[in-house]
């Protein structure tokens, strides 16, 4: 069975970081490319951050370069989200994605006060 969930989300002010997790099971997580969404209030699902397998490819939205950093453990079947001098623009509901495969995690959210 697919598992993909997220943690480490929360509350932070503008200007703090977080880091998020999401940890897998059910697939061959190493051969996967691994991707963060992320849902604003009234906006549509975009992608933050892909990372390729086994780690040497990163992409990041406009939006999020050289703040954000997504890196993977592939041992621990797990991807990672660092997220540096966050915005309040930055709230939304952040998703963990396994593309080949097209599994969703739930969710978490992420709120940034001003």
């Amino acid at each position: 069975q697919v598992q993909v969930k997220e943690s480490g989300g929360g509350l932070v002010q503008a200007g703090g970081s977080l880091r998020l997790s999401c940890t897998t099971s059910g697939f061959t997580f190493a051969n996967y490319v691994m991707r963060w969404y992320r849902e604003r209030p009234g906006k549509e699902r975009e992608m933050v951050a892909s990372i390729s397998y086994g780690g040497e490819s990163t992409d990041y939205a406009a939006s999020v370069k050289d703040r954000f950093t997504i890196s993977r453990d592939d041992p621990k079947n797990t991807v990672y989200l660092q997220m540096n001098s966050l915005k309040p623009e930055d709230t939304a509901v952040y998703f963990c994605y396994a593309w080949n495969g097209g599994y969703w995690g739930q969710g978490i959210q992420v709120t940034v006060s001003s």
